[in-house]
């Protein structure tokens, strides 16, 4: 485990809003991380819209020797529906990022995992934290209802399209893990991506308070908004 968590934590970043005219300048919005030429993955919802009349950009907080450095990005491929993003530099800079390893299978239920993000997020102080847990269990985002007054829009929508599958998590992830990688101990691939939006009010909506269940959407939706694939 320490290992794994000391050699994946500096390919995960801060991802928000930044603007040189307002108090503070970074907004942070959630958690992403490097897949490497300069692509990083996140959640849907993470990726913010701009306001250009206070020549805001979507960015990375990246740590350094001095602080944290803030690099300019833009979305690649945004897919709403499994609640997943892929950002590019706008412009690469000096620096040297690793990318992470996607898994090309499913994880097995009862895998060791940890998930590594920003719990909390700025107020916690930009300083990615991991958390550990099993895969407990690889289940449709949305449960069918025993009447139609339990339904909402969204769960409507989720079972009438493609079934989502998700991995519940027996690991407590928090507000602004968003968007962070969940990696199989015993590989080091990222197996799934932290989205707390994509289940919330269609599957558990006490994750507005943690309640040591989370959820992960798996890697391969993610594989497949790669440029070229």
């Amino acid at each position: 485990m320490p290992s794994v968590v000391a050699a994946a934590k500096p390919s995960v970043f801060a991802v928000g809003v930044y603007s040189r005219i307002q108090q503070p300048p970074f907004r942070f919005a959630g958690t992403g991380f490097s897949l490497g030429g300069g692509l990083f993955a996140t959640c849907a919802h993470v990726v913010q819209t701009l306001n250009p009349a206070t020549r805001e950009m979507l960015a990375l907080a990246v740590a350094t020797s001095e602080g944290h450095r803030v690099i300019e990005v833009r979305p690649v491929a945004v897919h709403r529906e499994s609640d997943l993003a892929v950002l590019e530099w706008v412009e690469a800079p000096p620096i040297t990022v690793r990318g992470l390893r996607l898994a090309s299978t499913t994880p097995a239920e009862g895998s060791d995992i940890v998930l590594i993000g920003f719990p909390i997020g700025s107020a916690l102080g930009l300083y990615a934290a991991a958390h550990r847990g099993v895969v407990a269990a690889v289940v449709p985002m949305a449960i069918p209802m025993p009447s139609s007054a339990g339904l909402q829009a969204r769960n409507v929508q989720a079972l009438r399209g493609t079934p989502i599958e998700v991995l519940q998590l027996d690991a407590t992830a928090f507000p602004g893990n968003s968007g962070g990688p969940v990696i199989d101990v015993r590989t080091g691939l990222v197996v799934g991506v932290v989205s707390m939006a994509l289940v919330k009010g269609t599957r558990e909506s006490a994750l507005s308070t943690p309640t040591g269940i989370s959820y992960a959407v798996p890697v391969q939706p993610l594989a497949a908004l790669l440029p070229g694939r």
